[in-house]
Order: C-alpha cells, then sequence, then structure tokens
C-alpha cells in the first residue's frame, strides 16, 4: 500500500517536472524568434545605410567618368 503511494507520488512529480520544463523551453524558443527578429531589422538597417552610400558614390564615379 506505501509503494503504491510512492508509485503514484513519483509519477505526479515526473508529469510536474516534465510540464515544467515543456514551459521553459517554450519561453526560450520565444526569447530567439524576438533576438532573430531584432537581429534582422539591424541587418536591414545597415544595409539600407550602405546601399545608399554606395549608391551615391557610384552616381559620383559615373558622372566623373561621363564627365572626361
Amino acid at each position: 500500500m506505501t509503494q503504491d503511494l510512492f508509485i503514484k507520488l513519483a509519477v505526479a512529480r515526473n508529469n510536474f517536472v516534465a510540464r515544467t520544463r515543456d514551459g521553459v523551453e517554450g519561453a526560450t524558443a520565444v526569447e530567439y524568434g524576438l533576438m532573430v527578429a531584432l537581429i534582422a531589422v539591424a541587418i536591414i538597417g545597415a544595409v539600407r545605410l550602405i546601399g545608399t552610400n554606395l549608391d551615391t558614390m557610384f552616381d559620383g564615379v559615373a558622372n566623373d567618368i561621363a564627365g572626361t
């Protein structure tokens, strides 16, 4: 009788630990998703800034070549 109680308690504890771990992994995945989104926004901003500067530079080079 006592062994059955211990087995039920052990199973309940294992189920609780499994549910808790699943919740933590879900939150971690959301956090990684947010980090990836922020990194993507930073990369897009940098590419746009560099792209604009490169466009201006190539326009200047093209004008210099056309002027000579």
